[in-house]
């Protein structure tokens, strides 16, 4: 029990802000204690607004309090040290999954601070003291802590990895750069880091600007979208109006044109029925007259017959009413309508057919804008997609010597000593990038003599002398031959002539996600067209130089002015 109660005397002097036992404890005007370091950094970060706090209670103290050392308390933390009796640390100070342990504390571990790349060893911020104090840790490198030191062990020769080789692109240790690594070009790990953090330093502050910039493009797009979608519900409201017109028209015509069949029909129909009216009242009279006749035949007084028959003739006379032929009926002039509404029908449907075509391809045409936005169009506009690309050791043919950081590729006249490895291109003189393509890219290629620029699948072959491992020569791959004659390209073994001015750099620029591959002939701020690619690429892709000149050279830039 009296164990419990120094141990909550001890939490009385930790600092709130390190949560250790203080050190060079200070006191600010509120009458809280921290460590002068703890404090000065904490106000530090308020210095430019001008108002400080206590982190515990929050007065604010205008303007910075001078600190002075808490003489008795510094006095009662030190006799505290000299018992042995530490303040126990909080729960969350200590290792737990997931984290770095010190690898000095016994018993339960703390969690480490840094990790020094020269003792590779983690230490908690106790621990680590003695590499601020002593002169003899003064060059030591500390960092972050982290858990996977033994990546910088060298395998083979148990020592830390140093160096850097340029020439197959690895760390390695001393013992490694007289041996395996022998005559390579080797630099110290720090040097290559400092030339790789001002590419990655340049890389960053393009990405930032395409950012910024593609987030223009994203406001852009977005009122762009807004835009689409008003002006095509409009575009469907007006067609709407214009069809609802239409057919209304098309109501009202055939109206009209079954109003006029009727009114034709009526009058047809009455001047029919007239007309048979008037016939069957002559035959009536015919027959009224001929039952006369009958009679008067059948008269045996002579006398009486010829008085009759001279009376008979003068009231039998011809009709006045016209004759009617079967020929001449009304409703066969209704056929002729038939016909004339049906060649309306025909050249109606004729021009919609042929306005509706042209519909569709103005409809069509709406999204083109959208695709122009998208592709750069100047120079500027493509330097914006350059990364730095490496060509990969491994995978150069040994007629190639590889410089300029392995970015640059020349055809030599002799055998290089290159070790044996599976993914060298045994026969054809050829190199692969190290990194894959991905999203747009693009890059600048500087060649001289006889250069084949190519994208590649990574797993296109790479032994024996077979058109399976050309660049162009199969599915694989696209190739841009570049002579002194002029430009082809190839793939799937279909060799196209491109016709234009040969310069000595070509510009490579790829859109995965679209599906656009695209080489230009770069002249200063000038970029003409060389040949563009439409498909669909399904693997990643990497930049490949087949050089088939004695002395021929490629070069990726990055750094372009």
């Amino acid at each position: 029990m009296a164990q419990q109660g120094v141990q909550l005397d001890h939490e009385q002097f930790c600092c709130s802000i390190c949560l250790d036992l203080l050190k060079d404890p200070v006191t600010v005007p509120c009458g809280h204690s921290y460590c002068r370091t703890c404090i000065e950094g904490f106000w530090n970060q308020d210095d430019q607004r001008g108002r400080f706090s206590c982190p515990q209670c929050r007065q604010t103290f205008i303007p910075r309090p001078v600190l002075k050392r808490n003489t008795m308390l510094a006095e009662v933390v030190e006799s505290l040290k000299k018992t042995g009796l530490q303040a126990a640390p909080p729960d969350h100070c200590y290792a737990g999954p997931g984290d770095v342990a010190c690898d000095f504390c016994t018993g339960r571990r703390l969690k480490a601070v840094k990790t020094c790349l020269q003792c590779l060893v983690s230490y908690c911020d106790t621990h680590l003291q003695p590499h601020y104090q002593s002169p003899a840790f003064k060059r030591h490198q500390l960092v972050q802590a982290s858990g996977e030191l033994q990546e910088n062990i060298c395998s083979r020769h148990n020592e830390v990895r140093k160096l850097f080789c340029r020439t197959d692109q690895q760390c390695i240790c001393s013992l490694c750069s007289v041996e395996e690594h022998k005559g390579h070009d080797t630099t110290s790990a720090a040097a290559e880091r400092a030339e790789r953090q001002k590419e990655l330093d340049t890389s960053q502050q393009n990405i930032q600007q395409r950012i910024q910039e593609k987030e223009k493009d994203v406001k852009g797009l977005h009122q762009e979208v807004e835009s689409i979608k008003h002006r095509a519900d409009r575009a469907v409201e007006d067609s709407d109006t214009i069809f609802t017109e239409l057919i209304s028209s098309m109501e009202r015509r055939r109206s009209v044109v079954r109003q006029l069949i009727r009114d034709q029909q009526e009058r047809q129909v009455s001047r029919a029925e007239e007309l048979r009216r008037r016939a069957e009242q002559e035959v009536t009279e015919l027959r009224r007259r001929h039952a006369e006749l009958e009679q008067l035949s059948l008269t045996e007084d002579h006398i009486r017959f010829l008085q009759r028959y001279t009376s008979s003739l003068s009231t039998t006379s011809e009709s006045t009413h016209p004759h009617v032929s079967s020929h001449d009926r009304p409703l066969r002039h209704f056929e002729d309508v038939t016909v004339a509404v049906s060649k309306m029908r025909d050249r109606l449907e004729d021009i919609l057919t042929e306005e509706g075509t042209n519909i569709s391809e103005a409809v069509n045409r709406v999204d083109v804008s959208l695709r122009d936005m998208s592709t750069p169009k100047t120079r500027p506009e493509f330097l914006q997609y350059s990364r730095p690309i490496t060509l990969d050791p491994n995978t150069a043919n040994h007629i190639l010597s590889l410089s300029e950081g392995n970015r640059k590729v020349t055809r030599m006249n002799t055998r290089q000593s290159h070790p044996d490895h599976p993914e060298r291109f045994t026969y054809w003189e050829q190199v692969l990038s190290r990194e894959a393509l991905s999203g747009c890219w693009y890059s600048e290629v500087e060649s001289s003599g006889r250069c084949d620029i190519a994208v590649s699948h990574k797993d296109i072959s790479r032994t024996g002398s077979g058109v399976e491992c050309v660049f162009g020569y199969n599915d694989k791959s696209w190739s841009l031959k570049c002579t002194e004659q002029g430009y082809t390209f190839r793939h799937r073994c279909i060799v196209t002539p491109i016709p234009g001015r040969v310069s000595s750099r070509v510009g490579v620029y790829l859109d995965h996600s679209a599906g656009t591959l695209s080489f230009y002939g770069v002249s200063d701020d000038t970029m003409t067209v060389l040949h563009t690619v439409h498909t669909t690429f399904t693997h990643n892709l990497h930049v490949g130089f087949y050089l088939s000149g004695s002395g021929s050279t490629a070069e990726l830039l990055y750094e372009l002015n």
